[in-house]
């Protein structure tokens, strides 16, 4: 048979029992105060300061859930604008990776390779479909116009030649 262990009335309440409604009642402050936008990460960090104690992070969440509070995500702001470009090259090729003589269809292409810490270089190539193989290329420090415009001109120049 079982037996009951007390009544809930005469209950006396366990000392983390008080202390978890403590650090609820600060993270309902922290809450209003920052508007929600704390998660229990910021939560644990605040509460850690106020109480001068380390509390564990799942602590903080369950407690976070018993009480409620539910911080406000925000949404990422995007990090570039979405412009319409100014010119569209026609498709000239149609996938007819192909040529029947040499010099008819070149393609050209800008790989990036990084190297060191934090360093980039930039090689442009420009490729003979009769052939398959590399015409001209040119290797920079930056990506732009005028990298491919050097190996464009290389590529005339050997034509010259």
């Amino acid at each position: 048979m079982c037996q009951q262990v007390g009544s809930s009335i005469q209950r006396k309440q366990p000392l983390r029992e008080l202390e978890n409604r403590k650090i609820i009642e600060q993270m309902m402050i922290i809450h209003k105060k920052v508007e929600g936008i704390y998660g229990y990460r910021r939560v644990k960090l605040n509460i850690n300061r106020i109480f001068n104690k380390n509390y564990n992070h799942k602590r903080i969440y369950r407690l976070k859930k018993v009480a409620g509070i539910e911080s406000v995500i925000r949404r990422k702001r995007k990090k570039y604008r979405h412009s319409n470009p100014e010119h569209i090259a026609d498709n000239l090729l149609n996938r007819e990776f192909t040529a029947e003589k040499p010099n008819e269809k070149w393609v050209t292409d800008v790989t990036e390779f990084k190297y060191g810490s934090s360093k980039k270089a930039y090689l442009s190539d420009i490729l003979d479909l009769y052939y398959g193989s590399i015409i001209s290329y040119v290797l920079g420090q930056s990506n732009n116009n005028a990298l491919v415009f050097t190996t464009l001109e290389d590529a005339i120049n050997q034509l010259d030649e």
